[in-house]
């Protein structure tokens, strides 16, 4: 699966997704060795794994990456979600939630 046909998930979907590329946005808290500390669009904490070369830019962004634990994943790109307005992570994390809902099943890339 491309990492552009990704599914977005939240915190609390990481786990269902170990082993494989996902979208993830979030709010980026701080920086710490080896990576970062997020918070997911729910509200749930994850590691990002970053290597020296590799960097967040923005402080609202989506990370593709590869799901590697239950509260960690890989990084592999990031898009900055930054405007001039903070950005609604309960709306962000209503639209996640809805494209795991079976009643749009038809609307969304199976996951």
């Amino acid at each position: 699966m491309s990492e552009f046909q990704s599914p977005r998930v939240n915190a609390a979907r990481l786990p269902s997704f170990v082993g494989r590329t996902v979208r993830l946005p979030c709010k980026v808290l701080n920086f710490q060795a080896g990576g970062a500390l997020v918070e997911a669009c729910d509200g749930g904490q994850v590691e990002v794994r970053l290597t020296d070369s590799q960097e967040l830019t923005g402080t609202f962004v989506e990370i593709i990456g590869q799901v590697i634990s239950e509260s960690a994943i890989k990084f592999m790109l990031s898009l900055s979600l930054d405007s001039d307005k903070e950005l609604d992570m309960k709306l962000v994390n209503d639209v996640v939630e809805l494209t795991f809902d079976p009643r749009f099943k038809k609307m969304f890339p199976p996951q």
